[in-house]
């Protein structure tokens, strides 16, 4: 396996990412048209993005909305399930957080995979998180 990141592009193809997100179990039933045209736009309108690619194959990726200094969230670690316990998440959490390496680090998870941050350094706080929900998820 000859895992390539890229820290560059944050275009990535839709149907790369549906395909991702899909096989993650992170998109269910059918996708619209609208979605299928906006799927990525997640990622281009984020600050950082990493992906994971094997060959032209998109595996893993990340993306960050920060103000670069005092806080940063990452949303969005998905890795391809055939591709898991490799060590690409944390690489690309790493990636982030050396990226902005002074910046106070944020991610929204579930219950399911909390520990899996933990094991890199993150702590769970007693905030409160709000959501209002997308009309696309």
């Amino acid at each position: 396996m000859n895992v390539n990141y890229d820290e560059i592009k944050k275009d990535l193809p839709s149907e790369q990412l549906i395909r991702l997100f899909m096989a993650a179990g992170w998109c269910k039933g059918e996708i619209t048209q609208e979605q299928k045209e906006n799927f990525n736009i997640g990622f281009r309108n984020s600050t950082y993005v990493v992906s994971a690619w094997e060959d032209n194959y998109l595996v893993g990726a990340i993306r960050v909305i920060s103000d670069t200094i005092f806080r940063s969230v990452i949303y969005d670690l998905v890795v391809d399930p055939e591709y898991q316990n490799k060590g690409i998440g944390k690489e690309l959490v790493r990636r982030c957080t050396s990226k902005y390496p002074n910046s106070e680090w944020l991610v929204q998870t579930t219950q399911e995979v909390y520990n899996y941050y933990e094991k890199l350094g993150f702590k769970v706080k007693e905030d409160v998180f709000l959501t209002k929900e997308s009309k696309y998820f």
